[in-house]
């Protein structure tokens, strides 16, 4: 019985030695005796212990600092450079087993060809075109890292160019450059706003011409066609008004003259009168 209970220990004990709990964000590579023997997906996992040894490898995107350097630039100007490589290993057991037997601790080997990258293309570079090219200073470091560790099992997610850094004498002079550049354009849109203002004032003034104009021509007209309408009213009324006067006048005459007139019967004397400056009076007297 004791021998039942002790070979049931160590077989507990055994299996418990031997089980290995692989995390999502993990992949794991079992070795049998130094030898790879079968890849480990997560969840629950046993190995044989001390026969077997298992690796956890991390899946997830990683970033290494590529660690500042002094480049020399193109135009003879040392630049202190830095960058940043994200990247992550690919989760199939073929790039599991690539980032671990195709290269040597390959988050040292891509810090190594990130700076030598760097100098290879900044060096071709003013400090001026590199710190203005910094999209194209990344596409070609993450093009050239993808195509060295393509073998690594590794992805080159993206690339960061972090700083590029001019010598500090060089610093100054560029931030009185740009101080003065800056000074410059607000002079010039200082200068174009005052004479935008101009012009709107200049075309405020001559549209106020123009409508005291406009209206001092439509006072005109109106005055003119008032001017116009009495003279026609005049016209009318003044003539007819002496028409009736000189009849008047000569129905006066001969009333002084004692002039006896001859009215029609069924004649209105207003009619009469009306008519009188056209009648010749007779100076006999009637019976």
């Amino acid at each position: 019985m004791g021998v039942i209970l002790f070979t049931a220990t160590g077989v507990v004990v055994v299996f418990l030695m031997g089980v290995r709990i692989v995390r999502p964000t993990h992949r794991g590579l079992i070795e049998r005796l130094g030898k790879y023997n079968r890849f480990a997906s997560p969840g629950f996992n046993w190995i044989i212990p001390i026969i077997d040894n298992m690796f956890q490898i991390n899946i997830t995107e990683q970033m290494v600092d590529a660690e500042p350097q002094e480049i020399i630039t193109n135009d003879n100007l040392n630049a202190r450079v830095d960058a940043q490589v994200y990247f992550k290993i690919k989760v199939d057991e073929e790039s599991v087993k690539s980032s671990q037997y195709n290269v040597n601790s390959y988050q040292w080997q891509i810090v190594n060809l990130a700076r030598t990258t760097l100098r290879n293309i900044i060096g071709t570079l003013t400090l001026k075109s590199a710190n203005s090219e910094r999209g194209k200073i990344n596409s070609e470091l993450h093009k050239t890292l993808m195509e060295e560790t393509g073998s690594w099992g590794i992805e080159i997610v993206r690339t960061e160019l972090k700083e590029i850094d001019p010598p500090k004498d060089v610093q100054e002079t560029m931030n009185k450059v740009v101080k003065a550049e800056n000074e410059k354009i607000a002079a010039v849109d200082f200068a174009t706003a005052t004479e935008t203002a101009a012009d709107g004032q200049k075309r405020a003034e001559i549209k106020k011409a123009e409508g005291i104009k406009q209206a001092r021509i439509l006072q005109a007209e109106g005055e003119a066609e008032a001017i116009k309408l009495v003279n026609e009213a005049a016209e009318h009324y003044f003539v007819g008004n002496a028409q009736m006067l000189r009849k008047l006048e000569a129905v006066e005459k001969a009333l002084e003259n004692n002039t006896k007139i001859v009215v029609p019967a069924n004649t209105e004397l207003i009619n009469v009168i009306g008519e009188m400056a056209g009648i010749v009076p007779s100076t006999q007297n009637l019976h």
